[in-house]
């Protein structure tokens, strides 16, 4: 077990090293586009990275879109920037593939070699158009993101890896690595580090993975750590949600970072003073949410340093004896040592403070337009997946359903799409569906202020 801890902790020494800032903070009002397949269109880590600036920057709006539409290649993504992704005008564009261009069954067949060579040279022939079609948007920022792995280490039961399989993935992610240099564009990788943290936990369970069931896509867990590994890139380790240390002897406020602490009194031995922060926790959801998934968001604290890198509300108070009970506006959270409290203890890590229940409907406010927005990825897909093809991009008539129902049979994916597609075919729909993001948006930045808190230390 020791060796197993001492062998995470220096992945992540690691990876703390190898992720200086390499992309640039998103700022007040940018539109930030995530490009990719399947794991973006159905996955949250763009939605948990929104979440951490919602909470964050709680004065600072900007908008975070999934551009994501399942089994996209860089050649079908390059055929929807014009009716898909530059209409959502992105300032910053994330622009993620491989996985599907880098194939499938054929890596265990008798030539994966030149299989995967194959695939390689197709994906780089696909993107370097896409690359033409980004050097022609000056107002745009560009961010390469090389791709979650492909798990071949993982033991799935009646899971037949495809071996080699992320070796090509990983030549892909060096030639958008690449393409960035050369372009003046901003890169940060995902592979690398997953894999990395696949293999570190396997050593002690076989079966575990971040890339979910199917080695491909990762479960909440895993998404968390995608978001985790962007924001690590956009450089917000040891940035703290607060840090306050009180002289209780003294009644004074040594320190006081993102925030503010104010009237701070002595009654006997109790201990109180009024507390405003600039910034929220990060609130960790511990529900599986999404189409067939098996793990809570919060599981990913289990593998990476998330709470101590960038989740940390930190109370210190010195001068005090014997155990205390902390109050927060009335609420009783816990019970600590003078001891403990001089060492400083995190809120963020305690769920029942009012900040935190706070920071749950922020949450939970951003989870109902996560499930918003995947309804437009749905109608995406119908979209540029099928119609495109058809030659009714964009016709949403009774020739469109006509075609899509003689071709139901035979397209399993197109057959779960049809009942939504009928309801998003319509302007209408789509025009409050698109206000109902709205409504929700605004509320998250009417709620996501911090107040002013009370709190009390009460010696027992």
């Amino acid at each position: 077990m020791k060796k197993f801890f001492v062998l995470i902790a220096a992945v992540c020494m690691t990876y703390t090293t190898a992720f200086a800032q390499t992309v640039k903070p998103f700022k007040e009002g940018e539109r930030a586009v995530f490009l990719g397949n399947s794991i973006t269109d159905g996955g949250h880590y763009h939605s948990y990275i929104w979440l951490y600036y919602m909470t964050r920057f709680p004065n600072m709006p900007l908008r975070i879109l999934n551009g994501g539409i399942g089994g996209d290649t860089a050649y079908d993504m390059n055929k929807r920037l014009d009716g898909d992704i530059f209409p959502m005008k992105p300032s910053v564009l994330m622009v993620t593939f491989g996985m599907n261009d880098s194939g499938y069954f054929e890596y265990n067949g008798d030539n994966p070699k030149e299989f995967g060579e194959q695939k390689y040279q197709e994906s780089i022939k696909n993107y370097q158009q896409m690359e033409k079609r980004f050097k022609d948007l000056p107002d745009t920022r560009i961010v390469m993101v090389g791709t979650s792995p492909y798990d071949e280490t993982v033991q799935l039961k009646e899971n037949v890896p495809f071996k080699t399989k992320n070796e090509t993935i990983k030549r892909i992610v060096e030639y958008q690595k690449e393409s960035a240099a050369k372009n003046n564009w901003e890169f940060t990788d995902l592979n690398a580090p997953m894999v990395a943290l696949n293999q570190q936990n396997q050593q002690k369970d076989p079966a575990f993975t971040l890339c979910g069931s199917d080695r491909i896509h990762p479960d909440n867990d895993g998404h968390m750590v995608m978001a985790y590994l962007f924001l690590k890139a956009q450089g917000f380790v040891g940035k703290e949600v607060a840090e306050m240390e009180i002289n209780a002897n003294k009644k004074q406020a040594v320190k006081a970072e993102n925030c503010t602490i104010s009237n701070i009194k002595k009654n006997g031995k109790d201990l109180s003073f009024d507390y405003l922060a600039e910034a929220l926790p990060y609130p960790l959801d511990t529900i599986a949410r999404g189409w067939g998934q098996k793990k809570g968001q919060a599981e990913a604290t289990k593998v990476i340093p998330f709470m101590d890198e960038m989740n940390r509300e930190v109370l210190k108070v010195t001068g005090l004896k014997g155990d205390y009970k902390l109050l927060i506006d009335e609420e009783e959270i816990g019970i600590w040592s003078g001891d403990d409290l001089a060492k400083g203890i995190n809120l963020a890590a305690e769920s029942k403070t009012p900040q935190y229940q706070q920071a749950l409907a922020v949450m939970h406010l951003n989870e109902y337009r996560w499930e918003i927005e995947r309804s437009f990825r749905d109608y995406a897909w119908t979209q540029f997946g099928f119609f495109q093809q058809k030659g009714l991009l964009f016709a949403n008539d009774r020739q469109a359903i006509k075609v899509m129902d003689e071709n139901l049979e035979k397209n399993g994916w197109l057959k779960g799409h049809r009942d939504g597609y009928t309801r998003m075919m319509s302007d209408a729909v789509r025009e409050a569906r698109e206000q109902e993001m709205d409504v929700l948006i605004n509320k998250i930045y009417e709620v996501n202020k911090p107040v002013v808190r009370k709190i009390l230390l009460r010696k027992i």
